[in-house]
């Protein structure tokens, strides 16, 4: 009798991811104007932006604040080149002040899209792929919109204390920046979590996953971006991974679970879904793919920056979508 239960649990577990990936695997649509310029993301600036965190501001743990501060700096430079407002939210966690570092640009929309990435690291370590990389890709993201003033607001926010012990606490950067938009009773359509975006290979098996149920519908080498979100926000999955297929020479995935899957909720996109926002999280799987997570290892000759700018042309194209629906 147990056996049978079992096996018609995992039954209904295997039609329920079934039914998720038919919905959301939608064909991608025509080509856009992006898409014939891909170039448009320089992957040479994404290595100079990840080197650099990685080498001038180490390390950048919670315990190095004075290190997060110049970092914090270095970012706030690179937004004030697009123009726009670039401001700082200050905050004491166990009597330490961090920052989030905030560039918002574009025309007065009653709905906001926020672009997120976590700049502190876990521990001592280099951090390349996690999260330089996404930080790289922010900067950059941000760089497209220079004499571009998109349709909407777009706050890009840089968060600190991402990383343990503060992790999944109100110390981290995200839930500070999360709550005071909910205080101020601020509208976001999208909030775009940007988390670990550089590690793809080719080497077969070489993708793992939070259940063994999830293999038949993904692929098993790690040369993929994932977009991620939570169930009851299928749409903007759906929305957000249509739009970044349109980039060619990327492969996008999705995935819309419970929060109960480890690693769906393993980033700053947790706190805007706690504050009633809509979220997804890009990312390259994080430990499911990439072994040097949280080590010595994570360096910056382990990434691939030309894979990493098609994600980046891929956000943008999601945010110039997600844009057009405010007008």
């Amino acid at each position: 009798m147990m056996k049978k239960y079992i096996a018609a649990v995992i039954f209904i577990i295997l039609i329920f991811l079934y039914f998720l990936k038919v919905f959301e695997d939608d064909p991608p649509e025509e080509q856009s104007i992006s898409d014939n310029n891909m170039n448009m993301v320089d992957s040479v600036k994404l290595k100079i932006h990840v080197e650099k965190i990685c080498n001038d501001f180490f390390p950048r743990d919670y315990s190095h604040p004075e290190n997060l501060d110049r970092l914090a700096e270095y970012i706030k430079n690179e937004l004030k080149i697009v123009g726009g407002n670039v401001s700082e939210q200050e905050y004491v966690a166990d009597g330490r002040t961090f920052r989030n570092v905030i560039l918002t640009i574009g025309k007065d929309s009653e709905e906001s899209i926020v672009v997120g990435a976590h700049y502190d690291s876990a521990g001592e370590m280099p951090g390349a792929d996690d999260n330089a990389s996404a930080v790289a890709g922010l900067i950059e993201l941000a760089h497209l919109f220079k004499n571009n003033e998109p349709d909407c607001k777009i706050h890009f926010v840089a968060y600190s204390t991402e990383e343990p012990p503060y992790f999944k606490t109100n110390n981290m950067g995200s839930a500070v920046h999360a709550d005071w938009m909910k205080k101020k009773n601020k509208k976001v359509k999208a909030m775009i979590c940007l988390e670990m975006i550089g590690y793809f290979t080719d080497e077969p098996d070489s993708q793992d996953f939070p259940t063994i149920l999830m293999k038949p519908f993904y692929p098993d080498t790690g040369n993929f971006i994932l977009v991620v979100g939570k169930i009851g926000q299928g749409k903007l999955v759906k929305k957000v991974t249509r739009s970044m297929k349109k980039i060619g020479q990327l492969n996008v995935e999705s995935l819309t679970g419970p929060e109960s899957i480890p690693g769906v909720d393993f980033s700053d996109h947790r706190n805007y879904w706690k504050n009633g926002f809509d979220a997804v999280m890009i990312t390259d799987s994080s430990f499911y793919r990439n072994p040097n997570y949280h080590t010595e290892n994570d360096t910056p000759d382990t990434l691939d920056y030309k894979k990493m700018a098609l994600v980046v042309a891929g956000v943008y194209e999601a945010i110039i979508d997600l844009s057009k629906e405010m007008k």
